[in-house]
C-alpha cells in the first residue's frame, strides 16, 4: 500500500515533469518564433493546447504544477529541505515561497486552458495582480512578492554557479546533469529578476497590473538585446531538459504521515 509520503513524492515528480514541458516549450518558442513569446505564459499554454491531446496534457500539468507549488511551500512552512533558520536559510525559504506562488498561477492558467475557459484577452497573472491591487495594502503585497522573486533569483544564480543543487539529486543521474542544471539555473535567475522587478514596480511605484511579467513576458523583455535573449531562451530550454531529469532523479524528502513534517524535524 502506498503511504501519504510516497503519494506526495509522486505528485512532486509529476510537478517536475510539468515544469520540464513548460520550460522546454518556452525555450523552443522563443528560439523559433521570438514574437510569439511576447504573448506571455498564456501563449505557451495556448501552443500546448493546440497539440493533439493538448487539453489532457494541460490537465496533467495543472495537477503537477500544484504539487510542485505545495512542495515549495513546505520550505518556508516546515523547512522540508533543512535550509535552516538563519538569514541565509530564510532567504532561500522566502525564495521558495515566491516560486510556489508563481507556479500556482501557472497551474491556474493551465487549468483554464485545459477546461476551455482561458481568457480571450489579457494575461491571467496580470488579472490576478489587478485583483490584489484592488485591496488595501495590495500594492505592498505585490511588492513583497517581488522581493521574494529577487531572493529566488539570487538563489537560482548561486545554485547555477556553485552546482550545489547536485546534493539533492540521486547519484544515478546522467553525468551531464550538473552542466545542464548550471546553465538552466543561471537563465532562470535572469527571468526571475525581471519578474521580481515588475512586481515591485506594480506594487510600490503605482505602474499598474499591466506591468506584471510572467515567464514569457520576462523573456520577451530581454529581446532588446539579441544575444542576451537568445542565451536566456536557450538556457530555459536546457532547464526544461534538466527538469525532466529531476522528475526521475530528484531526492524528495520524506514527509511524516502524522503531521506532514519532514522526518528530520519530527
Amino acid at each position: 500500500m502506498v503511504d501519504k509520503s510516497e503519494k506526495f513524492s509522486w505528485l512532486v515528480r509529476v510537478g517536475y515533469f510539468s515544469r520540464a514541458i513548460l520550460y522546454t516549450m518556452i525555450g523552443l518558442i522563443a528560439l523559433t518564433a521570438a514574437g510569439k513569446v511576447s504573448e506571455g505564459s498564456d501563449g505557451i499554454f495556448r501552443a500546448i493546447d493546440d497539440f493533439p491531446g493538448g487539453p489532457v496534457l494541460l490537465g496533467v500539468m495543472a495537477v503537477g504544477l500544484i504539487g510542485y507549488a505545495l512542495f515549495r511551500l513546505c520550505s518556508p512552512l516546515f523547512d522540508i529541505e533543512n535550509e535552516g533558520g538563519n538569514a541565509t536559510g530564510w532567504a532561500k525559504r522566502i525564495g521558495h515561497a515566491g516560486s510556489a506562488v508563481g507556479h500556482l498561477l501557472l497551474a491556474w492558467s493551465a487549468y483554464k486552458f485545459a477546461t476551455a475557459e482561458a481568457p480571450q484577452s489579457g494575461d491571467g497573472a496580470q488579472q490576478a495582480a489587478a485583483g490584489v491591487l484592488s485591496y488595501p495594502f495590495g500594492g505592498t503585497a505585490l511588492a513583497l512578492l517581488g522581493i521574494a522573486f529577487f531572493f529566488a533569483a539570487v538563489s537560482q544564480a548561486r545554485k547555477g554557479i556553485t552546482g550545489s543543487f547536485m546534493r539533492r539529486i540521486s547519484a544515478g543521474a546522467p553525468a551531464v546533469t550538473k552542466t545542464l542544471g548550471s546553465v538552466g539555473y543561471c537563465a532562470r535567475a535572469a527571468v526571475y529578476a525581471v519578474i521580481g522587478w515588475s512586481l515591485i514596480k506594480a506594487g510600490w511605484f503605482s505602474e499598474g497590473a499591466d506591468e506584471v511579467r510572467t515567464l514569457g513576458d520576462a523573456l520577451a523583455d530581454l529581446a532588446g538585446n539579441t544575444v542576451v535573449f537568445q542565451l536566456v531562451a536557450a538556457g530555459l530550454l536546457v532547464f526544461g531538459v534538466f527538469s525532466l531529469i529531476l522528475a526521475r532523479y530528484r531526492i524528495i524528502p520524506d514527509i511524516r504521515k502524522e503531521d506532514c513534517l519532514p522526518a528530520a524535524l519530527a
